[in-house]
């Protein structure tokens, strides 16, 4: 026992010794706190769906290095996204009929985004409930034309001027639209009247015939009168910035600014042909467009009349009405040729065009305020629905299709400017007596430029280059 007792004494010493020497589980320690750990984990929200019906998810790897083929790929994907754009635009919604008369003008209310105003040519105003395609109210406003509408907000009340030389301001309070039943206030004026306009936080109204006058609701009286030697005025619209900034047409072929903190007129501007109707850009203060008899729009800048900013053409008859969208980068246009173009505020031609066979000669054009929808007046009586954007899906949009929508339109664009994508995006059926009319004018233009090159070729003395912008202005005075 005595061995086997000093056996185990010694055998203790001699690992004691060991450890002194060597310390082993210290070493242990220092390599545990280096090493690295690699665990797989399996986060369940990375590979099941949400619910039985979802789609299942593929995990993705987004190194560039993995697809080669990225960009032809992604070229068949926009080829394929711009052809099913075509597919789906279907841009006409519905129509509003129960005139018994042309449509004249329409009106628009920021206090109800689905009512429209529609004023007719038997003196006829009617409130429409576009969502629910209904008439909520009918009234015999003026005898003869309703030559225009406004809604000024600030009095909370629309305002109607006819052929019968009277201001009508009707109330627009109630949900049911039942209040337009009579006039709450009426205004005999000495003249004609055209056109009207609201002062956006005043109760100050701009209207034009014989002359451009101010009036305040409350007074019989206008309170300011501008006169610049022209027989009668066309249009008239009060600037959404500047609030005290207002533009007519005139009958003279002019465009005329007024200041109403002024006693005189501002400028004017004379074009070669006629100004039908005019409309500021909402979110510039300092542009707006004109709609004239020679088939194009200008779009001006306020600070310099010597030439227009554009030139929008592609119409082949007379422009009659102009709208720009709340946003103010695109508008709208009615025209004679039976057509509704749709333009990008700074491109020269129209990125669509709407028509239907039925549709006769256009009268006004309004975009809604809520810049999803488009509403044309024609002489067959009919107010057209149309959407903003020919292949945007009305009703509830999924995230996922949000998400591939916006995905498809950025491919789009990236390759916007690729000969095949090109042509499939930009082509358009129109009528056949547009598509005749336009390539008559095109031949007579390529004539004209022909002849001029043989012109400046042919004559010692050089003659000056016009450009095609200042070519339709005749005169500024100021």
């Amino acid at each position: 026992m005595d061995k086997d007792m000093l056996k185990k004494q010694i055998e203790n010493m001699k690992f004691q010794a060991t450890m002194e020497r060597w310390p082993l589980s210290k070493s242990i320690a220092a390599d545990d706190s280096k090493m690295k750990v690699k665990v797989l984990v399996r986060n369940p929200d990375d590979y099941l769906r949400e619910t039985k019906r979802d789609i299942h998810k593929l995990p993705r790897n987004y190194d560039p290095a993995l697809h080669p083929l990225e960009a032809p790929r992604e070229y068949t994907r926009a080829l394929n996204a711009v052809k099913l754009e075509r597919v789906f635009a279907l841009p006409f919604i519905g129509c509003l009929d129960g005139h018994r008369d042309g449509l004249s003008c329409l009106g628009k209310t920021p206090d109800h985004l689905s009512w429209l105003y529609s004023g007719a040519c038997d003196g006829e105003l009617k409130l429409w409930d576009v969502a629910k395609r209904r008439v909520l109210c009918t009234v015999q406003a003026h005898d003869g034309f309703v030559r225009a509408i406004a809604y000024n907000q600030e009095s909370s009340s629309l305002y109607t001027v006819g052929d019968d030389k009277l201001i009508k301001q009707w109330k627009s309070e109630a949900e049911d639209g039942s209040d337009l039943k009579a006039p709450v206030n009426t205004i005999l004026t000495g003249g004609m009247l055209t056109g009207i306009s609201p002062h956006r936080s005043k109760p100050i109204l701009a209207t034009c015939g014989e002359a451009c006058n101010l009036w305040e609701h409350t007074r019989a009286q206008p309170i300011k009168t501008f006169q610049w030697g022209v027989d009668s005025l066309q249009s008239i619209k009060f600037n959404q910035v500047e609030e005290n900034i207002l533009a007519a047409c005139g009958s003279d072929r002019s465009i005329i600014l007024y200041d109403m903190r002024e006693s005189v007129p501002l400028r004017k501007v004379v074009l070669k042909m006629r100004s039908n109707s005019i409309c500021w850009n909402p979110m510039e203060a300092f542009i707006f467009t004109v709609a004239n008899e020679d088939y194009n729009l200008y779009t001006f800048d306020m600070r310099n009349l010597n030439s227009p900013l554009n030139v929008h053409s592609d119409h082949v008859s007379a422009v009659i009405d102009v709208d720009y969208s709340p946003t103010g980068k695109e508008f709208v246009s009615a025209s004679y040729d039976k057509t509704v173009r749709i333009y990008d505020a700074r491109q020269a031609h129209s990125r669509d065009i709407y028509h239907t066979k039925r549709m006769q000669r256009l009268t006004c054009a309004a975009w809604s305020l809520d810049d999803r929808f488009i509403f044309s007046g024609s002489d067959e009586m009919n107010i057209r629905i149309w959407k903003a954007r020919a292949a945007e899906k009305l009703g509830v949009v999924k995230p996922r299709e949000k998400t591939a929508l916006r995905v498809n339109a950025k491919l789009i664009e990236k390759f916007e400017h690729h000969p095949h994508i090109k042509k499939i995006q930009r082509h358009r059926h129109v009528p056949k007596h547009v598509y005749n009319a336009r390539n008559e004018l095109r031949s007579g233009r390529i004539a004209a430029r022909r002849k001029e090159f043989n012109v400046r070729t042919h004559t010692k003395r050089q003659k000056p280059i016009i450009s095609e912008k200042i070519k339709a202005i005749v005169s500024e005075q100021q």
